[in-house]
């Protein structure tokens, strides 16, 4: 995971952690009276592991870290960015002896749910890492073959040199949409094998599946999947077609045209874009719909 350095002020790590997709909590301290360790303004960044600057140490900023990490694991797997203002009284009870009391705004942002995993580093895989490092996204390049990264990897991708490529994909989040881009057709093969076999668990299932590859690769090798995943249940067999089905191969959008590098990335980050605005607006509606359910409970 790309992650700031501790020696970081809380700006800088703010930069970093955005840039990175992950999620942490901005602290301020808008108000304080008596003695209080710090001056009011003064900030801090929280993440589930580290932190980034201070607000002046002691059993407040130890609360304060408490606190801000009990928000962002809860909010964790949401888009939520949530603002709690909490106050401090700084005597005995927190185990300082300055006195005073603070006011602390926690402003806590969810970490990027857009995540790509990207097997292959050739030039298509290059192409496309150079656009979704310009998104809200976060990705995983993976490839058994450490030459072929570039000496520059972007802030919002984890390269990834494996010698099973398969192992790293039942390891990607839950949601992902992962690119087949291999050098390699029976890697090309496994990877759909394995990523059709996570995909049998509800609670471990990828969003999409790209393929790269003509259309003669992809006839190939759905009968070869559909061999290899022969089931005697009907209706298990259906859904294992329908699966394979869902294999998007030529990956990309057919109305974007072109064979170089860039025009097919184009292409193909293009139709990742659409998959996650579609399944957005998805997720905006179930919320609307429980959020309208709430309401309707509780005027009744």
């Amino acid at each position: 995971m790309s992650a700031p350095k501790p020696s970081l002020q809380w700006f800088d790590a703010v930069q970093s952690l955005q840039q990175a997709g992950d999620a942490y909590a901005l602290v301020t301290v808008l108000g304080c009276t008596g003695s209080t360790p710090r001056d009011h303004s003064s900030k801090m960044v929280i993440t589930a592991e580290e932190t980034f600057d201070t607000i002046g140490g002691g059993h407040l900023e130890f609360l304060v870290m408490q606190k801000a990490r009990e928000i962002i694991a809860t909010n964790a797997g949401t888009t939520k960015v949530e603002q709690e203002i909490h106050h401090f009284p700084l005597g005995a009870s927190l185990g300082q002896c300055c006195g005073g009391s603070a006011t602390v705004l926690i402003e806590t942002f969810a970490a990027c749910q857009f995540h790509v995993g990207i097997f292959g580093a050739g030039h298509v895989a290059k192409s496309i890492v150079t656009i979704l490092a310009g998104l809200n996204c976060k990705v995983s390049w993976i490839d058994s073959r450490e030459d072929e990264f570039p000496a520059d990897i972007p802030a919002n991708v984890k390269k990834i040199v494996a010698s099973e490529p398969c192992d790293e994909l039942e390891d990607l989040p839950n949601g992902s949409d992962i690119l087949i881009l291999t050098h390699n057709h029976q890697l090309d093969f496994e990877l759909c094998l394995t990523a059709l076999k996570r995909n049998r668990n509800p609670l471990q299932q990828l969003r999409s599946i790209g393929l790269i590859g003509s259309e003669t690769k992809a006839l190939r090798f759905h009968k070869r999947l559909s061999d290899r995943l022969l089931d005697q249940n009907p209706q298990i067999q259906k859904a294992l077609d329908e699966q394979i089905e869902s294999i998007r191969c030529p990956v990309g959008l057919s109305s974007v045209p072109g064979k170089l590098p860039m025009e097919v990335a184009v292409s193909i980050v293009g139709e990742l874009i659409a998959i996650d605005h579609a399944s957005n607006q998805v997720t905006e509606e179930i919320s609307a719909g429980a959020s309208s359910l709430n309401d309707s409970n509780m005027s009744s």
